[in-house]
């Protein structure tokens, strides 16, 4: 019986692992389209950067009421209710798709993001309870690698179905035929997730009564009204503050992400350099088309060095977080790419894009720290603050308009300023976070602390 036990578990866990892979490339698929929808529609930098906007968005609408309706279907069905309102987004992708029409795009991020994030909510703290809870950290690091490598996988798929023949640098034109088959590959693109998300649905709602059994019995009661649950998030200094971390943080990483390529492609940076193809596996990745210099599509397929250093960064940060505070940790990685970002605007050249992909390294901790350090000290309720983070998402859909904005003034390079005083602020928040007493202990933050 113990072992039928533990192979139900194996087996709920491997299916809410394929969430992890399904959301993250997602979400990392917007970076290419940000460069795509930028040459098809000839939008500027912030209203190319309104992708961005439209998708993390949801996450400040969606948190709090996900949060609540997890408390009142609990998993499997909260699941479901997500993956559904992906395919709905997917359809209007579609839709947007054939009928070349930018709102559309942006209505359907906007409904795909809110099913990811209902999608989240619902898996994160799932993972974590599918087994021993000594070892949740470990099964919520594994979970976050296939995560990871969904973000790797999208910008070399997308960059290949969105970014062919795209070009946005100044006095270029965007054929018609050009632009037909780019939106043939987004709608190629969100086809083949519209289905694969279908087959998830359809392998949970089969496969429900196996992870329902898989789990353990909720112990947890729902801590009032949504507004009581937000009026506690509001009621603690440290849940504000982390807040406004999780905030920055996710703002400075996605608005690195989504400018990547169109920064990579500049002529200041990589436009007219054949240097990255010298580099072996980064030069494979790109694929060289044989013109001098980096295209828009090599710079594109380029994006996922930047994430892939997340997944890198993430296995080496699991290690180090054995030996080394998490603070301190934190305070490390904030200050190491506060001055990556510095380079990247006083010094410029071919070297600053090597240097600009290598920030994803040290992204790869933030997350999940930030997060557990603001649990242990928050004095509201685990759900409150943990609602209140998700909210904080929203930094991802406000700070790459402010790049944008920047960029469009200023040039790609000196754009990176926004996300370096970002990560000064996480690192003064990292040493607040050191002197401050722990309210909470760390195994109880530890089941919903992972991105």
């Amino acid at each position: 019986m113990k072992g039928q036990t533990s192979s139900t578990t194996t087996i709920a866990f491997v299916c809410v692992t394929t969430l992890f892979f399904a959301w993250g490339f997602i979400t990392a698929l917007v970076d290419p389209l940000v460069a795509a929808v930028k040459g098809i529609f000839t939008l500027t930098d912030v209203q190319a950067q309104l992708a961005a906007f439209a998708f993390f968005i949801a996450y400040g609408v969606c948190s709090f009421p996900a949060a609540s309706l997890l408390a009142r279907l609990k998993s499997i069905p909260t699941i479901l209710i997500a993956l559904c309102t992906m395919i709905v987004g997917c359809l209007v992708m579609l839709a947007a798709a054939n009928l070349a029409i930018f709102t559309l795009v942006l209505i359907g991020l906007f409904i795909l993001a809110s099913g990811i994030t209902i999608l989240q909510v619902a898996a994160n703290p799932l993972a974590a309870a599918l087994g021993d809870p000594r070892y949740s950290h470990f099964r919520l690091t594994l979970s976050q690698t296939f995560n990871s490598l969904g973000t790797f996988l999208a910008p070399l798929i997308g960059a290949h179905l969105f970014l062919e023949g795209v070009e946005v640098k100044p006095g270029t034109v965007v054929t018609e035929a050009v632009r037909q088959q780019a939106l043939g590959g987004i709608d190629s693109a969100y086809l083949w997730i519209c289905g694969l998300i279908a087959l998830l649905a359809l392998f949970f709602f089969f496969s429900r009564s196996v992870v329902t059994r898989a789990a353990p019995p909720s112990t947890a009661e729902a801590r009032g009204s949504l507004g009581t649950m937000i009026a506690d998030a509001f009621s603690s200094r440290w849940a504000l503050f982390g807040a406004l971390a999780i905030f920055l943080y996710v703002g400075a990483e996605v608005a690195i992400g989504t400018q990547m390529a169109l920064f990579l492609n500049n002529d200041a940076i990589w436009g007219q350099s054949n240097a990255p193809f010298s580099v072996p596996l980064l030069g494979f990745a790109m694929g060289s088309d044989g013109v001098p210099g980096v295209s828009l599509q090599e710079a594109g397929k380029a994006v996922a060095f930047y994430w892939g250093g997340a997944m890198v960064g993430r296995a080496i940060g699991s290690v180090l977080l054995g030996f080394v505070r998490a603070w301190i940790l934190l305070a490390l990685f904030t200050a190491i790419a506060a001055g990556m970002c510095a380079f990247v605007v006083v010094v410029g050249g071919v070297d600053a894009g090597f240097v600009a992909l290598a920030i994803g390294l040290f992204n790869s901790i933030m997350f999940p720290v930030i997060f557990t350090l603001t649990l242990e000290r928050s004095t509201a309720s685990q759900e409150a603050t943990s609602g209140l983070l998700c909210t904080a998402i929203i930094g991802g859909a406000i700070l790459p308009l402010l790049v944008g904005l920047v960029s469009e003034a200023n040039g790609y390079a000196f754009a990176l300023i926004v996300p370096a005083a970002c990560y000064v602020a996480l690192c003064l928040f990292a040493i607040a976070a050191g002197r401050a007493r722990v309210a909470k202990r760390e195994g109880e933050a530890a089941a919903i602390s992972m991105h």
